[in-house]
């Protein structure tokens, strides 16, 4: 009896004993929770952010470059007998500055007192001369390098963008957990475009720590450690040189330019006026600036050239006279009296021909094309007849990339408007409507809406004759020496290519005794444009405000080189502001400086008006 229990007692011993064996062997060998446990109070990780790639004009000239800043890390556990008032005068901060930090800390999601943690961001050059003699005086705090933006010139800061630390939104959002808090992300323009290619990927050391946390080397000879992979460089198609005289040409006004070439579809010049300083969003007055920034009344973070939407005006009735041309309802030689009547309208002519009618911009001509265009009689029902041609219009009209974003390699491209049957069916909530109801989109007029984007690229589409590729600002990612594959891809019209020489030959009429002579002609240069004053929602409000002014143009008319928009906000007539800064950016790029410095004095002046 006494022999059975203890042959049970030893067997139970025994398997306590292989139960313990098991439990130790899974703790040491398998199990590497303890010992990462136990690596962390002797093992450092640091983070090496990456170098952001650089952005290059389409000359190769630098635009943005990256320049040292510098972090202050945090490893709570190793803060001892920190002196606050010494901390706060070499860092420049307040008491309660500094206990508003400590409870930043300590919400932070990443934060551990075991593993260094961002305290301060965006210690410039002259912070770090300051405090890298005295840091030693802080246990537990170290210094970290990284870049921040730069800029060769004060230019083109809608189009550039701004890199900023990423958002507690943006983290949580982070699918590919790419990011880690504390670090840089492109909030806007190309720099948020193109962040995949520009921001490279962080690289990883481990320092070995003694019981006083003093490194002491490698850990594991550097056999973890990963190297960070630097950002790709981006190669523009923008003209350094044509976007600051841009620039120097839109001061003190509001508006946009763009110029594309028009065989490709790259963006030459990209002009948002008020703008900003591009270094005001580096830093660490990032903050204060940008708040400054974005309350400014004349928006200076409104990016005009992709989000602005206008009425087209006059330059609209190119588009309206190729349709006409396609459907068959008009040719070359047909004429219309200007009957003011009907519309008003401008100048001293009567009875034209299409082209004479685009020479003079004549209101009544369009307004009768645009009739014939709607009602060609394919319904006895006058609602339906106008039904039925409108829906006609708009096709042709969407196929020159009106009333949809383009798909410019920029962020919030707005579409604009091109209004279908569907359109004015919810705009007059199920009541008939007619061409009565709508004759004001003959001249580009109603409820047209077009960005600025859209009216350069129709001005390239037809320098192509009936084709475009989508306008985009990067020429080249990295040494690929291509641009992503769909800005190179064609986009035809539905409007066949003898239209357009028909357009072209109207334009050019504009430029050379319409009106546009007076400040868009050039002596050695054919130039094709056309002027528009455009109506805006204050001409019915108390204190009416003049029209915006605007202007599209190719040149040479011959395998041309530059396709350009200028709206100009406020300014009135079109052969006035507009057409003499589109005219002076042609002569920019095709000459390398203006021939007519009294067209660029009467511009820098502003007297557009009187």
């Amino acid at each position: 009896m006494n022999e059975g229990r203890r042959e049970i007692i030893q067997i139970a011993f025994a398997l306590i004993g292989i139960i313990f064996l098991i439990k130790l062997f899974s703790i040491q060998v398998v199990d590497r929770k303890y010992k990462d446990l136990a690596n962390s109070n002797a093992v450092l990780e640091v983070v090496d952010p990456p170098v952001r790639g650089l952005i290059y004009d389409r000359n190769g000239k630098l635009i943005v470059y990256n320049t040292p800043e510098f972090d202050l890390l945090i490893l709570k556990k190793e803060v001892k007998d920190l002196d606050s008032a010494a901390f706060c005068d070499v860092f420049s901060m307040t008491m309660p500055e500094l206990r508003e930090k400590f409870k930043e800390l300590r919400r932070k999601k990443e934060y551990s007192p075991r593993k260094p943690t961002v305290f301060l961001t965006q210690l410039s050059n002259l912070d770090f001369a300051k405090i890298q003699d005295r840091i030693d005086e802080f246990p537990g705090f170290m210094i970290q390098a990284r870049s921040t933006r730069a800029y060769t010139k004060n230019v083109m800061a809608n189009a550039l963008g701004y890199v900023s630390e990423i958002s507690k939104t943006q983290l949580e959002r982070d699918q590919s957990k790419f990011y880690r808090q504390g670090e840089g992300i492109g909030q806007s323009g190309i720099e948020a475009y193109y962040e995949q290619y520009l921001r490279g990927r962080s690289g990883k050391r481990f320092l070995l720590r003694d019981v006083d946390g003093i490194v002491k080397g490698s850990f594991a000879n550097g056999e973890y450690d990963t190297l960070s992979v630097p950002g790709q460089n981006l190669t523009t198609t923008i003209d350094l040189d044509l976007q600051e005289y841009g620039e120097f040409l839109m001061k003190g006004k509001a508006g946009s330019i763009i110029c594309i070439e028009p065989a490709t579809g790259e963006v030459l010049s990209m002009v948002s006026g008020p703008s900003y300083d591009p270094t005001l969003l580096t830093g660490k007055n990032y903050s204060d600036n940008f708040v400054l920034i974005n309350s400014d009344t004349n928006k200076p973070l409104f990016n005009r050239p992709l989000m602005a939407q206008y009425r087209p005006g006059s330059i609209f009735k190119i588009a309206q006279a190729m349709v006409a041309l396609q459907e068959g309802v008009i040719t070359p030689d047909t004429r219309f009296k200007c009957d003011r009547s009907i519309i008003g309208c401008h100048g001293p002519h009567s009875n034209e021909d299409l082209r004479g009618a685009i020479t003079n911009s004549c209101n009544p001509y369009f307004y009768q094309v645009l009739k014939r265009m709607l009602n060609k009689g394919k319904s006895d029902n006058p609602f339906d007849d106008t039904r039925i041609g409108l829906e006609e219009w708009s096709k042709h009209i969407s196929s020159f990339g009106f009333g949809k974003r383009l798909g410019i390699d920029l962020p919030n491209e707005k579409n604009g408007l091109v209004p279908s049957p569907a359109f004015y069916d919810r705009a007059y909530t199920g009541r008939p409507w007619k061409f009565s109801n709508i004759y004001s989109i003959a001249i580009g007029e109603g409820e047209n809406l077009v960005v600025p984007l859209q009216m350069a690229n129709f001005a390239a589409t037809v320098a192509n004759k009936g084709y475009y590729i989508t306008p985009h600002l990067v020429k080249s990612i990295g040494n690929s020496g291509k641009p992503l594959p769909e800005y190179e891809e064609k986009h035809y019209t539905t409007i066949d290519p003898q239209n357009f020489e028909i357009a072209a030959d109207a334009m050019e009429e504009v430029v050379r005794s319409g009106t546009g002579q007076y400040r868009a002609s050039l002596k050695d240069i054919v130039v094709c444009g056309k002027t528009g004053s455009v109506q805006n929602d204050a001409k019915t409000m108390k204190n009416a405000r003049p029209d915006h002014s605007v202007f599209i143009a190719y040149a040479p008319k011959e395998n041309p080189k530059i396709a350009v928009s200028v709206y100009v906000e406020w300014s009135g007539q079109g052969a006035r502001a507009a057409a003499s800064i589109a005219s002076l950016m042609i002569e920019k790029y095709l000459y390398g400086n203006t021939k007519r410095p009294h067209i660029q004095d009467y511009v820098l002046k502003g007297d557009f008006l009187d």
